[in-house]
């Protein structure tokens, strides 16, 4: 295993300017909350018989699209 040092200084100045506003903001957490809250419907709908599992994958589908979750990119595929 390869470790990197830096220096607090190095460190400093890599990070400069550097924010998380980009990356996470209180609309995409929204989303995400929002995506988290259709997803446990649906699973408990498939749960409980009331939808199939392809009816379950298409909602998942469907909400992806809808809310955009932030790691949407490498959730796997639906079929």
């Amino acid at each position: 295993m390869t470790q990197i040092t830096l220096l607090d200084a190095d460190l400093a100045a890599a990070l400069d300017g550097v924010t998380t506003d980009r990356f996470f903001t209180d609309e995409q957490f929204q989303r995400d909350v929002d995506y988290y809250r259709a997803q446990n419907i649906a699973k408990t709908m498939l749960d409980t018989g009331l939808i199939s599992l392809s009816q379950f994958n298409k909602l998942t589908v469907l909400n992806r699209k809808s809310f955009s979750p932030f790691l949407a990119e490498i959730m796997p595929k639906m079929t």
